[in-house]
């Protein structure tokens, strides 16, 4: 089989592209020739790319940025989409980009998901999407890179050291989170926020670092190599996601792995991934959070219990085995369809 992964220009360090290299690493394993083009919204470029490696049929990572330059390059080739939590959270109500993400939808051969609840949500309240409609299980592959950041900080003893891996930009709600900690340290709890990953909005990047150069407590470490997360994760005490919209966060999934205990806002793409009580916590405002922050800290039997690691929860080499099936599926309806 050879598959084109098309994927959002974006920074490596992103979870589109850590995705699309997983997926890619994955089926070339089961011996499948699979090659990543990163779309800069144009259609040309995808054409040549497209012309010179004669892909068998196409996946496109996120239904507007990666289809609408697929559309617009109008090459016969069958496409399944796998959405992003921007296609279903924002893009598909967006009066823009709604009718190209439905345009997309209704030419793919299948729509996948990697959150179960977005599935069903779509199941519900799209059945027109029927049974191209699936979910492909996450996967994980653990980066063997070095990334020491904790002893350049000098957390003092008794900081509960908190970890934000996300891009910069208002979804990801580094600000937010920075002012929900503030109270707990005005009323003198021993607390680190750190940041790390590709600033992806120029001003908010810059809001961050303003308001991070006022508070010792908090530090941004700019973006950490998908290579060197796992061991970046692996000294932190808590992982926090404070994202307004997610489809499935890779760091959540990698946390679970590891074994590292999350405290994530309550939106269904962290949902999917944290079972309260059993690898993290939810929250859903800045009472929630801070009263959890003060659980973390004041129960180790808790953090304890949220630390075991869950190797075979995420296994790379299931997903691939079932993006695979997917993929034979489409040919098998689409045959003799190569560039």
């Amino acid at each position: 089989m050879r598959l084109l992964i098309v994927v959002p220009a974006q920074d490596r360090a992103t979870g589109n592209l850590v995705t699309a290299s997983r997926l890619q690493q994955g089926l070339t394993a089961r011996g499948h020739a699979v090659l990543v083009c990163a779309t800069d919204g144009t259609p040309a470029p995808l054409a040549e790319t497209a012309a010179g490696f004669r892909p068998e049929l196409v996946l496109l990572l996120h239904a507007w940025r990666s289809g609408r330059p697929w559309l617009e390059a109008g090459l016969a080739l069958p496409y399944a989409v796998l959405l992003t939590g921007t296609d279903v959270n924002a893009g598909m109500a967006d009066p823009q980009q709604g009718p190209v993400i439905d345009r997309v939808l209704k030419g793919a051969a299948a729509i996948l998901s990697q959150n179960p609840l977005t599935v069903a949500t779509l199941r519900r309240d799209q059945p027109d999407l029927g049974d191209r409609l699936g979910h492909l299980p996450p996967g994980v592959t653990l980066g063997r890179e070095r990334f020491a950041w904790r002893d350049r900080l000098h957390p003092a003893p008794g900081d509960l050291v908190l970890f934000c891996p996300a891009g910069i930009r208002p979804v990801k709600g580094q600000l937010d989170l920075l002012a929900m900690c503030a109270p707990l340290l005005a009323a003198g709890r021993r607390l680190r926020l750190v940041f790390c990953g590709p600033i992806l909005d120029r001003g908010y990047g810059e809001r961050l670092l303003t308001e991070l150069a006022g508070r010792p407590w908090a530090a941004y470490l700019g973006s950490v190599p998908p290579e060197a997360m796992a061991d970046a994760m692996r000294q932190a005490d808590v992982i926090v996601n404070n994202s307004a919209s997610e489809g499935l966060p890779n760091a959540l999934v990698e946390a679970t792995v590891l074994g590292r205990p999350i405290l994530a806002r309550d939106i269904p793409g962290n949902a999917a991934v944290v079972t309260p009580g059993d690898n993290g916590l939810l929250y859903r405002d800045g009472g929630e959070f801070r009263t959890a922050v003060c659980r973390l800290q004041d129960e180790p039997a808790l953090r304890a219990r949220l630390a075991r690691p869950a190797p075979g929860r995420f296994a790379a080499t299931t997903e691939a085995a079932v993006l695979e099936q997917v993929c034979t599926q489409i040919l098998a309806a689409h045959p003799s369809r190569q560039m």
